[in-house]
């Protein structure tokens, strides 16, 4: 595994960050990958991408299961497609499990179809993915979509990210499910991901929809 840096910069948006994402990932395109954004932030980067890579793109979602006393505390996560949980819990009703997973799984189901009324989803297995954020802090998101993604045995996984602190990335290389990782950008002194773009707007779903809309359509006019 190798970690890919080039100089500390602001990028404009989040369109140029994927612009200069996808320079960094040019060398990756014999492998005709699978883009897949962490919606909503990561779609208008992951878009970029893949107009560079001129590779089909998906949106992986994915919800956090709660602790019963303190939902704020998550002990899994849940995608359409599986689930994983914190190796370290205990004492969570099985029972409770269960039931958060089927409950969460509808909920992330109806998200994703709104997004695939248009596009059809992407079968990820035996093909490597590059999964992309507009940036990560802890990099617990980005592991959690990892994680999720392999259940689909994809040949493997390439986390791809504009930002991040160097020991979250440090931390993604050195995860078990991800083959590599590929960063614009690891600056010194991080507050957060948002303060290494100069226009950081919410990305809303009508937007996210709309790009991985044209993104299909940009490749198969191509």
């Amino acid at each position: 595994m190798f970690i890919h840096e080039i100089r500390q910069m602001m990028f404009k948006d989040r369109k140029e960050a994927g612009i200069l994402l996808g320079i960094c990932l040019k060398k990756f395109r014999h492998l005709e990958p699978v883009i897949m954004a962490v919606p909503r932030g990561g779609v208008p980067v992951a878009y970029e991408v893949a107009k560079v890579l001129k590779a089909p793109m998906d949106v992986i979602f994915t919800k956090k299961i709660g602790h019963p006393n303190n939902r704020e505390y998550a002990v899994g996560v849940v995608s359409s497609k599986g689930f994983s949980f914190d190796p370290v819990i205990s004492g969570v009703p099985q029972q409770y499990l269960v039931e958060e997973v089927s409950r969460l799984q509808k909920l992330v189901k109806e998200k994703e179809m709104a997004y695939h009324k248009e596009v059809k989803a992407q079968d990820i297995k035996k093909r490597w993915v590059i999964l992309i954020d507009d940036g990560v802090a802890t990099g617990n998101t980005i592991i959690a979509a990892a994680n999720l993604l392999a259940q689909q045995h994809p040949a493997g996984i390439i986390v791809a990210l504009p930002v991040g602190p160097d020991e979250s990335i440090r931390k993604l290389n050195g995860h078990p499910v991800i083959n590599e990782v590929v960063c614009v950008e690891t600056p010194e002194y991080f507050e957060g991901v948002g303060q290494f773009y100069e226009d950081f707007d919410p990305v809303e779903d009508s937007e996210a929809i709309a790009l991985l809309k044209d993104a299909d359509t940009y490749r198969n006019s191509k």
